[in-house]
């Protein structure tokens, strides 16, 4: 099998790996880094459970090759925050009672941490648009959204 040479950045600790050419970035992530909060639903990148942040996009990590990446810097949950500081997107979550099963949850965070960082204060239609790619069979999106504009109304509160 071809190998190949990878060097990139995860959670903001380089990584240099050799992987097998066809490997999936999301079966690098969690099987072998270990990585669990990227989740495998579909494998077909309609669901979004895998979604990880690469060089400041979202993305499916389960239809992006693990060679793909080198070069990159890459955010997955377990990079935004720790159990003793969570993420505000985290916190947020938990307060409004968006995170359920859970499965969905990782995916979502990375999202609308990809829609902040390129629109620190998106109106509703763009929170819903930017969260489509991820699928929920438990909340129905409400408390999600409603987490997110709360980050929305917390961080402008500060900025005032």
């Amino acid at each position: 099998m071809n190998k190949a040479a990878i060097n990139f950045v995860l959670n903001g600790q380089e990584k240099a790996l050799e992987v097998d050419a066809n490997r999936r970035l999301v079966d690098l992530l969690r099987d072998d880094l270990g990585l669990t909060g990227v989740k495998l639903g579909c494998g077909e990148g309609e669901c979004g459970a895998c979604t990880v942040i690469i060089n400041g996009q979202t993305a499916n990590s389960c239809l992006v090759l693990a060679a793909q990446v080198d070069g990159t810097e890459i955010i997955t949950i377990e990079g935004l925050g720790d159990h003793d500081h969570l993420h505000p997107l985290q916190e947020a979550f938990i307060e409004e009672g968006a995170v359920q099963c859970g499965f969905c949850t990782p995916g979502m965070i990375l999202s609308a941490k990809a829609l902040l960082d390129h629109n620190p204060n998106p109106g509703k239609a763009e929170i819903m648009d930017s969260l489509s790619g991820n699928l929920c069979r438990c909340t129905g999106y409400t408390k999600i959204v409603n987490a997110v504009e709360n980050v929305i109304r917390q961080s402008n509160a500060k900025g005032s």
